[in-house]
């Protein structure tokens, strides 16, 4: 029973592929190192800048990701193709129309606000390198090689905005497992989704790209709107409405546009017909033709000239 199971392949494996840890050199390192101070800004930036925007602002601003993230493929040499470019508009249009409300916010805000989304642009582009260019590492190994750098790094972060000195001072009264286990709960429910979450993102980065990334969590925001409004009965404007179903209709131009593309490209990369004696198709074929007419003319002349054949 025990080889039997060893000889076959893991639910896990079989999502995830196989699982490989990669030795990274001094650049490799030094790659990861930056990724995790990027993977920890966002988090902390991100968290930051709810204090000083509404939702709806946050939610509208983070719209234009898609956009940014077209920008920075350029940047480094990956380019997206004008349909695909069309096909964004009317995803960050609806997503903005799904999610205006209350637009208040700050300046400061508003600064941590274009931080976020600019680090979210460069976390996804960035990602997409590490698994699919030079390095190619595997998601999984990826999240093993920058999780403990970030761990350390969001600890200090929490250190520095005060996050670590308010638990502990209410502690004893509201964040103790003894008194409330809600809370612990909802930490160990939320490092558990935010993991998963991690590994299919990055899944999703490594097999499309980081612009359809962007693409499917523009489309995410929307249904979870429409979630809360048939779940928790949320009123939503029409404008509101609206933009769900822009964003929709975007959506499914996008992924229509990107099938396209792509069947065109594996169409394009198919090997040419096989050839004959290592000839191009068009040698190979008269080469048979002359050689054809050759051995007929041999025929010929052994008919008409028996005698002369030794």
């Amino acid at each position: 029973m025990k080889a039997n199971v060893d000889t076959k392949p893991g639910f896990i494996q079989h999502m995830l592929g196989k699982i490989a840890r990669k030795e990274l050199d001094k650049r490799g390192q030094r790659v990861i190192l930056a990724f995790s101070v990027l993977f920890s800004l966002n988090i902390a930036i991100g968290n930051v800048s709810l204090r000083f925007v509404s939702v709806n602002f946050n939610q509208v601003m983070r719209s234009l990701v898609p956009a940014i993230t077209i920008v920075m493929g350029y940047m480094v040499g990956k380019k997206t193709s004008t349909k695909r470019q069309i096909s964004v508009i009317p995803v960050v249009i609806g997503v903005a129309m799904a999610c205006f409300g209350d637009m208040s916010y700050t300046p400061l805000g508003f600064i941590y606000t274009v931080c976020c989304i600019l680090l979210a642009s460069l976390k996804v582009v960035a990602s997409g390198e590490m698994l699919t260019g030079s390095m190619k590492l595997h998601p999984v190994d990826l999240l093993g090689h920058m999780a403990p750098l970030a761990l350390f790094q969001c600890f200090f972060l929490s250190l520095v905005t005060g996050e670590v000195s308010d638990i502990i001072r209410r502690w004893d009264t509201e964040f103790n497992p003894m008194v409330h286990s809600t809370p612990v709960m909802v930490v160990l429910a939320s490092g558990i989704s935010s993991f998963a979450f991690n590994i299919s993102s990055l899944m999703a980065n490594k097999l499309t790209s980081p612009l359809t990334l962007c693409i499917s969590a523009n489309v995410k925001q929307v249904i979870m709107i429409g979630l809360s409004t048939v779940l928790f009965h949320t009123q939503i404007s029409p404008l509101n409405g609206a933009g769900i179903v822009v964003v929709l209709l975007g959506s499914a131009r996008y992924s229509y546009v990107s099938v396209i593309e792509k069947m065109m490209s594996a169409k394009n990369d198919e090997p040419p017909p096989e050839t004959r004696n290592g000839e191009p198709p068009g040698q190979a074929g008269a080469s048979m033709v002359v050689e054809d007419h050759l051995e007929n003319g041999t025929a010929n002349n052994q008919h008409n000239h028996p005698h002369d054949v030794r």
